[in-house]
């Protein structure tokens, strides 16, 4: 433990504090990055990325990490903090340039790309699309959304309607009648 290799020199200061705190309470732990990677919703190589600094960890793995170092809900809201600062400064891959299909370099007129004629939509041949303005820029750091089973909360079953309880209750009760009327009637007659 505590032998990590060290961080890049033009680590933004957020990242590098945050990863160096990761780091600790790693060692704290006390577990290796495979014991860590079966405590947790993250394997052994993810842990090695998000403590070496070459990807930012999503926010359920530094609460997966505090909950299995077994910290405080104060400090574990603090790594939380730590993490916003240090996702918000952490350095962004470039983009790598997509490659055009026939294998060469795209035909541009000197004046620009040509516009489709309007009223007709981009196809196969019109060259690549653009992607829609909300889609994640490749390279960009996205949250993983995904929360380990045993981090979620529990779900509460939607209540029953107070009224069909009093239905059901009022149904019984009515039978229940009948079937009184109808041994009596029974040994009566």
């Amino acid at each position: 433990m505590g032998a990590w290799q060290p961080l890049p020199d033009d680590l933004p200061p957020e990242v590098r504090h945050f990863v160096e705190q990761l780091r600790l309470l790693k060692d704290r732990t006390g577990l290796s990055l495979v014991a860590l990677g079966a405590r947790t919703a993250y394997s052994k190589s993810s842990w090695q990325r998000y403590l070496n600094a070459t990807q930012p960890p999503p926010r359920q793995a530094v609460a997966a990490l505090c909950r299995v170092a077994g910290i405080p809900a104060e400090e574990a809201e603090r790594f939380g903090v730590r993490w916003e600062l240090a996702v918000q400064a952490w350095p962004r891959q470039p983009a790598p340039a997509p490659a055009p299909a026939g294998g060469g370099p795209l035909p541009v007129p000197a004046d620009g790309p040509v516009p489709p004629p309007s009223g007709s939509t981009p196809g196969p041949a019109d060259g690549p699309s653009l992607p829609p303005a909300d889609a994640p820029v490749p390279g960009e750091y996205e949250d993983d959304p995904t929360v380990p089973w045993w981090d979620r909360p529990e779900e509460v079953p939607p209540q029953r309607p107070a009224g069909r309880r009093l239905l059901i209750a009022a149904l019984l009760a009515l039978l229940t009648l009948l079937v009184v009327a109808l041994v009596g009637a029974v040994t009566l007659g």
